[in-house]
């Protein structure tokens, strides 16, 4: 009523100094205005803000998309490499090359290396445009990561040489699980291939832990064929018709029975006279066989030729037939030579002999009275 009152009448109360200094009333009015200019800031930038966030969403969008199309595409192209190695197999093409297990683990291999990449490529270049949409200078964070790179790559520039060297080997198909081969610092059965590491099973039973970045040279011993070659030595008058007859019966019949029907890959051949001696001939077999049967192939045929041989009456010798004859051993030839100076009588002892002592005088008689 007093307020209505006074404005009516026209006259302003003057604010007394207790309302002027309420803290209540500053802050209200502090809420209020923070309330208005963020709205007002909110209302000129919501659409800014917007943008970007839908920016942002677009490129997670097609970088999932994306990221899922390259690795369903490269997961059907390792499948369809599968595929393709299993309808080969089996046929007189298949046998010259590795055996589907292997092509399967080299293609899964593949595979998983591809979609990784393509993931860090894909989710990588992703995250750069997102930073870049939040108007985020992007050249210092490049600079530092390429100082960064450079320096990891000196400090474990061993670690990326095998892992390079471990992708090419694989991509490369140098050899798999299964194979033989002699990497140089070692050599036996590959039980284990890594990106990095290879594991070698040898001879003896060890495991060798072979880095793919030390390995120079390769000698897969287990890829296409092997050559199984078998040297007989006989006497140098045995008939060579005979010899050759007999050594083509042993190869027809062991071309013909199983197992090694299977790991001879082409008849056994004759090849003829691989050298003549006085005493004796070498006649050389060869064949080709599966990678990694050579040796037992080998065994087989000497086991065979040997029987035949025996059965045959033809001799097989080792070396030469008749041993060379011994030089007879002087006895005194350990003896040395009689010397002069053994007679005391002779006359070189006699002038070696010490020259005598000459008589002394006699006493000198006493002087005459």
């Amino acid at each position: 009523m007093f307020l209505t009152a006074l404005l009516a009448s026209g006259s302003t109360p003057s604010p007394s100094p207790s309302a002027t200094t309420d803290p209540t009333t500053a802050t209200l009015q502090d809420a209020q205005q923070s309330a208005t200019n963020a709205a007002s800031w909110v209302e000129q930038n919501w659409s800014t803000w917007l943008a970007i966030g839908l920016r942002v969403l677009l490129i997670l969008v097609i970088a999932g998309v994306l990221r899922v199309v390259v690795r369903r595409a490269i997961t059907k192209l390792i499948d369809r490499m599968t595929r393709t190695v299993q309808a080969v197999d089996g046929t007189a093409l298949g046998g010259l090359l590795v055996n589907v297990e292997r092509r399967r683990q080299r293609s899964q291999a593949i595979g998983s290396v591809l979609r990784s990449v393509a993931s860090f490529l894909i989710m990588g270049t992703a995250a750069l445009m997102i930073l870049g949409t939040f108007q985020i200078n992007l050249a210092p964070l490049l600079a530092s990561a390429g100082v960064a790179g450079v320096a990891i790559g000196f400090g474990a520039r061993n670690l990326v040489t095998d892992f390079l060297s471990g992708v090419f080997m694989i991509l490369e198909d140098q050899y798999g699980v299964g194979d033989t081969i002699d990497a140089g610092v070692a050599s036996g059965e590959v039980i284990e291939v890594g990106l990095r590491v290879t594991k070698l099973r040898g001879d003896n039973g060890e495991i060798w832990y072979v880095r793919n970045g030390e390995v120079k040279r390769i000698g897969n011993l287990s890829q296409g064929w092997a050559t199984a070659g078998v040297d007989v030595t006989v006497r140098s008058n045995e008939d060579l018709d005979k010899v050759k007859r007999t050594l083509d019966e042993v190869a027809e019949a062991m071309t013909k029975e199983e197992p090694w029907n299977e790991r001879l890959w082409g008849p056994i051949e004759v090849l003829g006279l691989d050298s003549v001696l006085l005493d004796s001939m070498v006649v050389r077999l060869s064949a080709k066989t599966m990678p990694g049967k050579s040796l037992s192939v080998e065994r087989e045929l000497r086991w065979r030729v040997k029987r035949a041989f025996d059965a045959a009456d033809i001799r097989i010798v080792g070396g030469p037939t008749v041993p060379p004859e011994a030089e007879p051993i002087d006895p005194t030839a350990a003896v040395a030579a009689p010397s002069v100076l053994g007679n005391p009588a002779s006359p070189q002892s006699e002038a070696t002999a010490p020259i005598p002592a000459p008589a002394s005088a006699p006493a000198a008689s006493s002087a005459p009275k």
